[in-house]
């Protein structure tokens, strides 16, 4: 879904998430908050005003910032909001957009890599299966030595499972990846 910019993004945004950028009052909040602002190009409030100007450029330049990307969605700034805003879910579908539209930054490279070794591990097992995460995040990465002097200690401490635990109703999980990854 390409936006025009005679509609705008903001109808779009809150039809997607629920989210109404405009109850936002710049009370900075959110960003006080933020355990990662200081690493974002633009903090959750900055982000916040430059979706309201309704402005594709402004829109365009979020989807390829690193800010979205940096997002833990730890709902730190949500609980800090007087207006409930939910900015948690609009880097969710920030970074869904972005996803969409190739946009995507490319310092957030390897944040996507941990993103999609995540995602693939449950999609398999139904669960985080830590050795199998790793794996494939190395891969993707070509880090593949990275932190290997660590894993042995792990294995060692019980900590990395060779086999991964799987789930009992796979058709169930593949509902769930069917309906939610299109």
């Amino acid at each position: 879904m390409q936006i025009h910019e005679k509609k705008g993004y903001i109808s779009e945004i809150k039809s997607a998430t629920g989210v109404n950028v405009n109850r936002c009052y710049q009370c900075g909040k959110c960003s006080a908050g933020c355990a990662v602002a200081e690493e974002m190009d633009y903090p959750p409030s900055r982000v916040m005003r430059l979706l309201q100007t309704n402005h594709i450029d402004n829109y365009n330049k979020l989807l390829g910032s690193e800010t979205i990307w940096l997002c833990i969605s730890c709902q730190n700034c949500l609980t800090r909001c007087p207006m409930e805003i939910d900015i948690p879910q609009l880097m969710d579908y920030l970074r869904e957009t972005a996803l969409r539209e190739k946009k995507v930054n490319k310092k957030a490279s390897h944040i996507l890599s941990f993103h999609r070794a995540f995602l693939d591990s449950v999609r398999y097992t139904g669960r985080l299966y830590e050795i199998g995460l790793v794996a494939d995040y190395k891969v993707r990465t070509f880090n593949v030595f990275q932190d290997l002097d660590i894993a042995p200690k792990m294995f060692l401490k019980g900590k990395l499972p060779l086999m991964p635990e799987m789930v009992k109703d796979k058709k169930q999980l593949n509902k769930i990846f069917t309906t939610t990854c299109k």
